[in-house]
C-alpha cells in the first residue's frame, strides 16, 4: 500500500450565497414595511379627506347670506362641533358658552373678536373687517372640534 501514495485536492469551497434573491424572512419584512407605509398613506389620506368635508361644511354653511345670518350659521356649526367635545355644549349660554370655544389656549373668543357670536347674529349692522376676523378665528376653531381636540 505504500506504493500507492495518496493523492491530496484541494478542499473546495462552496460559493458564498448571493444577496439575490432575499430569504423569505426578508421578503416577509418588507412586505410588512410597505403594509404600514400603505396604512399610514390611507390614514392621511382619510384625514384630509375629513378636513377638506369640513372645510366645505363650514363655506357652505356661511354662503351669501348677509354677515349677520352668516354670524347665526357659524354660531351653530360651532353648537354642533362642540358637543363633539362635550356633551353639555348645547345648554352653554352667553359667557360659559364662549370660554368652551376659548378652549385651553386663548381666550379670543371671551375677550376678542369671537364675542361677535353673542350678539352678532342679531345686529342690523355688522363691521366687515370684525366679521372677517371672527370668521376665520370660527373656522380654525371648528377644525379644532371636529377633530376632537379641545
Amino acid at each position: 500500500m505504500q506504493a500507492q501514495e495518496l493523492v491530496l485536492r484541494d478542499v473546495h469551497v462552496p460559493p458564498a450565497p448571493s444577496w439575490w434573491p432575499p430569504a423569505s424572512g426578508w421578503w416577509l419584512a418588507a412586505g410588512a414595511i410597505a403594509l404600514v407605509f400603505a396604512i399610514l398613506w390611507w390614514v392621511g389620506r382619510q384625514r384630509r379627506r375629513r378636513k377638506l368635508a369640513w372645510q366645505k361644511l363650514f363655506d357652505d354653511a356661511c354662503g351669501d347670506a348677509a354677515p349677520a345670518a352668516q354670524v347665526a350659521a357659524i354660531s351653530e356649526l360651532l353648537r354642533r362641533a362642540a358637543r363633539r367635545v362635550n356633551k353639555q355644549a348645547d345648554s352653554l349660554q352667553s359667557e360659559d358658552w364662549l370660554r368652551l370655544l376659548d378652549g385651553q389656549k386663548q381666550k379670543a373668543f371671551s375677550e376678542g373678536v369671537g364675542r361677535m357670536l353673542l350678539e352678532g347674529g342679531y345686529r342690523r349692522e355688522v363691521p366687515t373687517d370684525e366679521f372677517a376676523a371672527a370668521k376665520a378665528l370660527a373656522r380654525v376653531r371648528f377644525l379644532e372640534l371636529m377633530a376632537g381636540r379641545k
